[in-house]
């Protein structure tokens, strides 16, 4: 077996969930050295458009200058790790605004998750700690996939959606792209969650969440329409396929009475196989 090659990571972004990714970097140096190989990624430092922090270092890790310096280190892989509740859509408006290929980005996985052969992770994708996928998930790309988050069977979780810590879903969940869900989430299985939607923390999701509304509660229900940066990118993409949209394309309504979650032989609530194809590839 060939030696690894260690490459140059740049971070872009310098708040929370970016030194969060930077000390998962750290933590995956850590096992390769346990194993005895070279590490994957040499921390190259973080990128932000604030010119406060530029020059300063966050954990250690310098902020090298604004995001448009990944284009001055074109060896280096990238990942961007920016976004809130409160502007959720900011991370596909920065991986649009660089331009990058798809090969520039790394996919950041901590050595304690458990990733089963059977599932797939796009690239620019972060697994942090402790999260499991269980079997089939496909996990598209750019996805924030936060502190031991439990995805189970044919889960799919389309481009740029946020999964906050403790997140669990059911088998068969399909989250749309762009999606936020809330910390504690709990998500009965072969629910979907609409494109750019937002679910409160703590939320027990019962019913599938339209595309472009903010749900909360136990059991979850609407309380208003998502913020406007979402529903900008709502708007945006509405031209698109609607599968990325919201619920699995093609599905017919679940008749009246009808379980809403599936069944014994593994069947969706309307008898049908959940659908496994993603609304782009992963890798």
């Amino acid at each position: 077996m060939s030696a690894a090659v260690t490459e140059d990571l740049l971070i872009v972004g310098a708040g929370g969930f970016a030194r969060e990714t930077a000390q998962a970097v750290r933590d995956v140096a850590a096992a390769d050295a346990a194993r005895g190989r070279a590490p994957r990624w040499r921390l190259a430092g973080h990128l932000d458009d604030d010119p406060a922090l530029h020059g300063r270092e966050v954990d250690g890790v310098p902020v090298a200058g604004g995001c448009e310096l990944v284009h001055e280190l074109p060896a280096a892989r990238v990942v961007v790790c920016v976004g809130s509740p409160r502007d959720y859509a900011v991370r596909a408006r920065l991986v649009r605004r660089l331009g990058l290929p798809a090969d520039r980005y790394a996919t950041v996985v901590h050595p304690t998750a458990a990733v089963s052969g059977s599932s797939a992770v796009g690239p620019g994708s972060v697994l942090l700690a402790h999260c499991v996928l269980t079997a089939g998930v496909r996990v598209g790309s750019h996805v924030a996939v936060m502190p031991q988050v439990v995805l189970t069977h044919e889960d799919e979780v389309a481009d740029f959606a946020t999964l906050a810590s403790g997140v669990r879903l059911g088998g068969g969940v399909r989250v749309g792209r762009g999606a936020y869900v809330g910390a504690g989430a709990l998500v009965r299985e072969y629910a979907s969650i609409g494109a750019w939607s937002l679910t409160g923390m703590g939320s027990t999701v019962l019913a599938d969440v339209p595309a472009g509304e903010v749900w909360a509660g136990s059991p979850a229900r609407l309380l208003r329409p998502a913020g406007a940066t979402a529903l900008a990118e709502l708007a945006r993409e509405a031209g698109g396929s609607g599968g990325a949209l919201c619920g699995r394309a093609g599905d017919a309504p679940v008749p009246a009475g009808a379980p809403a979650h599936g069944t014994e032989d593994g069947t969706g609530p309307n008898g049908r196989r959940p659908q496994t194809r993603m609304e782009s590839p992963v890798v």
